[in-house]
């Protein structure tokens, strides 16, 4: 009956769905479950972080469509809806001290009433199942923590017709399940580094798992490993179609795809909230509604 399940993907930026978690969605997409990705801004402030497109001018004029683009690309590689939230990109402030955020930027909306946006989103599309980001971010950009801010509030608040009446927020309904993005996990990153190394092969993870001593990240429960292998090469095209954004020479493309397969075929999510009953560790961001749907 997966005709009837629907999976949300909240984003901050063009680009995030296709880093984090693109393998899954396209698998569900396989299987017959409505995807929708929602991205909250458009990216305007983004770097261009491809060093062959850096000092385009046209580009860095026209960022906000060329961003479009590269996301209508993504979307259809994946195979997934999408929607914009319509919130102004923040940027990643830099400095000490760091600097303001700039006036106007979705960080520095009110988290309630940018709920009622994505409120909106989940009353119409009606997902079982939500995936965002972390109380961090995954990482700390202002962006990030305000996706998972205004996340959290609208996954209550899309059945709460008391704060989101219904005459303006559409009929209520109640997501199910919520989970958070946990693809750049710790055990996934060493598995992969020792058997890069173990093959005489040169890892680009090593000054990224020293970094992780550094910053002591907080080790995060992966309650759910969803399995696909087959994906992965979808997953690369549409990070690769984010043209502004990656590298295809760079360090995120330095494994070969067997061995990625072979070490660690799966994503990772930690769930954060449920409503139904199910049992750790999970193989299926469906389970315990699969049944039932």
């Amino acid at each position: 009956m997966t005709d009837q399940l629907r999976l949300m993907a909240v984003h901050a930026h063009p680009d995030d769905e296709s880093s984090k978690g693109a393998a899954t969605m396209a698998k569900y997409v396989s299987e017959g479950v409505d995807v929708l990705v929602v991205t909250c801004t458009g990216g305007e402030r983004g770097s261009i972080l491809n060093p062959k497109l850096q000092g385009d001018a046209y580009i860095e004029e026209h960022i906000h469509e060329v961003r479009k683009k590269e996301m209508d690309e993504a979307r259809e590689i994946l195979g997934v809806k999408q929607e914009w939230l319509g919130f102004v990109d923040s940027g990643l402030p830099e400095g000490d001290p760091l600097p303001p955020l700039p006036e106007g930027c979705f960080a520095l909306e009110d988290v309630d009433k940018a709920a009622g946006e994505l409120v909106r989103k989940i009353r119409s599309f009606r997902p079982q199942v939500i995936t965002t980001y972390d109380e961090n971010g995954g990482y700390p950009h202002p962006d990030h923590i305000m996706t998972h801010k205004i996340t959290m509030v609208a996954f209550e608040g899309a059945a709460d017709t008391e704060k989101y009446p219904e005459a303006e927020y559409g009929a209520a309904y109640r997501p199910l399940k919520v989970y958070y993005n946990q693809g750049f996990n710790r055990p996934r990153t060493e598995a992969l580094h020792n058997a890069l190394l173990e093959r005489g092969l040169e890892s680009p993870y090593g000054d990224w798992l020293k970094r992780w001593s550094e910053f002591e990240r907080k080790e995060r429960t992966l309650t759910t490993h969803v399995p696909c292998a087959d994906f992965f090469e979808i997953r690369d095209k549409a990070l690769i179609a984010h043209a502004t954004q990656i590298d295809p020479d760079g360090g995120w493309f330095r494994v070969p795809m067997e061995l990625q397969k072979e070490v660690w075929p799966t994503e990772e999510y930690e769930l954060a909230k449920s409503l139904v009953d199910t049992s750790l560790p999970e193989d299926d961001l469906f389970a315990g509604i699969r049944d039932n749907a």
